[in-house]
């Protein structure tokens, strides 16, 4: 591995451990949380995850600027930017699949990662069953919808 290569996976784990220990500490781990703030009618609605994600934004934008007036990244040889912008069926559906698991389970791909650490059944059992729909979704259903 040159050590451009390295640098580069050293960036990456420094990134994922940030992000991981902002999970671990603002409580985004704990499903609890999640459905809180899901249950707006209840009277118990839980806001907490309205701040994280508006710390996200606050913290994201800036970079996204920066990136915007940089002809390439620091680290490799173009930006990796999405391609396809527009909305179309498959990315409503795919929405709505997520947002259900992430109603019923209360965690998304991030949080369900980092809460791993916890050695918990139910996040290793969630985790498994994430990682399957990914595979079937790149498996089968990539040949059936366009």
């Amino acid at each position: 591995m040159n050590r451009h290569a390295a640098l580069r996976l050293l960036v990456a784990l420094l990134a994922g451990t940030i992000f991981g220990f902002g999970l671990a500490l603002s409580g985004m781990m704990n499903p609890a949380r999640i459905a809180g703030f899901l249950d707006v009618a209840s009277g118990r609605w839980d806001p907490s995850l309205m701040f994280v994600l508006g710390g996200a934004v606050i913290v994201a934008v800036p970079g996204v600027l920066l990136q915007r007036k940089m002809a390439k990244p620091v680290l490799d040889a173009r930006f990796h930017l999405p391609e396809k912008t527009g909305i179309d069926a498959r990315l409503v559906i795919g929405s709505a699949i997520f947002g259900i698991g992430w109603g019923l389970a209360g965690f998304c791909p991030g949080p369900a990662l980092s809460a791993l650490t916890t050695g918990l059944a139910p996040v290793a059992l969630f985790v498994c069953a994430m990682a399957a729909g990914m595979i079937l979704q790149d498996r089968a259903l990539q040949k059936v919808l366009p």
